[in-house]
């Protein structure tokens, strides 16, 4: 069980962010990568849609034996986790959950949230800190980023100016910590570090791979010997897919794959 691979999964090369922190910390393991890029991007998608194509990658994971799957979208995290949970026995990490549970606990009063519409709409953040703390938490949609992260439209003069209007809006509720509530949205640290002191965002890669690691170890699920393979399936565009990568990780070969 122990030496079986872990999926990874989000709508595009977001969850890399969070892949290439897991790598960091298990450099041993087996990794499976799915980018769900025929899909992208999940914010848009209705509860009804995401579970239908959140089950599908559940189905892909589980025809590849894996021991546990990582949900590095924050999107299918709010909306899909709960309903599908029960009817799979590998361990499931969700990112919202995980990643609000462990900032609510470290003291700040106000935390503001970037993320997609889908996140935004179900309010899991805001939902996931009153669990354990009093913190006021501001939740601002940006729909834009995804694309704009996809597409390497960071230095465009339009999208800066989006990233702007969005950034102006969160500040004026004077947040203590901004979260990157998306995967994608790290790849935007540049622009929006030159706007506001970088100090202000959080980016939940890190302490969501810590999560998994500890968890891993608990349960004595850490791989055993030295595999390290890497394998990459997108569902569209795998050129893209790896020229848009590079900034997180640089990914080799890819399968482009139909659900």
């Amino acid at each position: 069980m122990s030496n079986r691979p872990i999926g990874v999964f989000d709508s595009g090369v977001g969850g890399l962010s969070v892949f290439s922190q897991l790598v960091k910390l298990l450099p041993d393991e087996n990794y499976i990568y799915f980018g769900d890029t025929i899909n992208l991007p999940y914010g848009s998608k209705t509860q009804d849609e995401l579970v239908e194509i959140t089950r599908k990658i559940f189905d892909f994971f589980k025809s590849k034996n894996v021991k546990a799957v990582v949900m590095a979208c924050n999107t299918t995290s709010a909306l899909t986790y709960e309903i599908l949970k029960p009817y799979y026995d590998f361990k499931i990490y969700p990112i919202v959950q995980t990643v609000a549970k462990n900032i609510a606990t470290q003291g700040y009063g106000r935390i503001g949230v970037f993320a997609t519409q889908g996140t935004i709409n179900s309010h899991a953040y805001k939902r996931e800190f009153a669990k354990y703390s009093n913190a006021q938490v501001f939740e601002i949609a940006c729909p834009e980023w995804v694309n704009i992260v996809e597409n390497e439209l960071q230095a465009d003069e339009k999208s800066v100016e989006n990233i702007k209007m969005h950034l102006d809006e969160m500040l004026i509720n004077n947040p203590d910590k901004i979260i990157l509530g998306c995967t994608h949205y790290p790849y935007l640290l540049g622009v929006l570090s030159k706007l506001t002191s970088s100090d202000k965002f959080i980016n939940p890669a890190k302490s969501f791979a810590e999560f998994i690691y500890n968890d891993l170890e608990e349960n004595n699920l850490l791989c055993n010997k030295m595999l390290h393979e890497h394998k990459f399936y997108v569902t569209s565009n795998p050129k893209q897919f790896a020229n848009a990568s590079k900034l997180f990780y640089k990914v080799q070969e890819i399968t482009e794959i139909k659900l």
